[in-house]
């Protein structure tokens, strides 16, 4: 699809239905540079359609595209709910494994529920979260290092990517920003996605857990396709196109009551 009006189009009926577009992509998917997409981004930012970002562009105060919130906002965000769901990702855990515990709120909460766990080894890229399993005895904390990102306490960047080729776990558990059927798991930052990315690479199970909200919300970077998460933990207010969809694609959904 070469023609520039066509190709436009098209990408105007994607940010309307993901939300949010990426050059790699759209270079791909049309088989034209990505200088040609930035162009089109840029004709359509112009048109008011778009707002161009790192790597892409979202759709002008779209619904779907959701606001980053700090670190301390998050926290305050369905805790109730966040915490229901630790206590289900609990039940998964067994003496002996070992863990990344995504940077997050969610993953936080899981962070707080292990103070008795036993014989656990727990990789974090998260401040907040290593801070959460210091009376944690039973449990051997391994913090990545590299750049802090203040507002949402975690560390990314060449360093941090580099320590996760020497290491391999069974259980990945990964927050999400936004969680769409077709554009799969996306965060807001970059570096976070690409170390998110390797993350899985090196887990042996990546079990995604997020509150009901996050659905259907698509930030700018891509993590995975939905087709690779082993199992989703959310709550029962996930809309029932999700959870069929979910169940369709073969991923076990573990449900908490809202």
């Amino acid at each position: 699809m070469k023609n520039t009006s066509e190709r436009r189009e098209h990408t105007i009926a994607l940010l309307k239905r993901n939300g949010s577009v990426q050059v790699t992509d759209l270079s791909q998917k049309f088989g034209v540079s990505a200088v040609t997409v930035r162009n089109d981004l840029a004709a359509l930012e112009k048109q008011g359609i778009a707002t161009r970002a790192y790597g892409g562009a979202y759709l002008q105060d779209s619904e779907v595209r959701p606001p980053e919130h700090s670190i301390e906002d998050k926290n305050q965000l369905n805790k109730t709910i966040k915490q229901k769901i630790a206590a289900a990702a609990l039940d998964m855990i067994e003496d002996g494994d070992t863990l990344i515990l995504d940077s997050g709120t969610t993953t936080y909460c899981v962070a707080e529920a292990l103070t008795d766990a036993n014989d656990l080894v727990v990789m974090t890229n998260g401040l907040n979260i290593a801070n959460a399993l210091f009376p944690a005895e039973g449990v051997e904390v391994i913090l990545i290092g590299g750049k802090l990102r203040r507002k949402s306490m975690s560390f990314y960047g060449m360093q941090a990517d580099n320590v996760l080729d020497n290491y391999h776990f069974n259980k990945l558990f990964l927050g999400v920003d936004g969680f769409n059927l077709e554009s799969g798991i996306t965060t807001h930052n970059e570096n976070e996605a690409r170390l998110n990315r390797k993350m899985c690479d090196i887990a042996d199970e990546v079990i995604a857990i997020t509150d009901s909200s996050k659905f259907g919300k698509v930030s700018l970077h891509k993590i995975l396709e939905t087709a690779r998460v082993d199992k989703v933990i959310t709550d029962t207010g996930i809309p029932d196109e999700y959870l069929q969809g979910l169940k369709r694609q073969g991923i076990p959904v573990i449900l908490v009551d809202a």
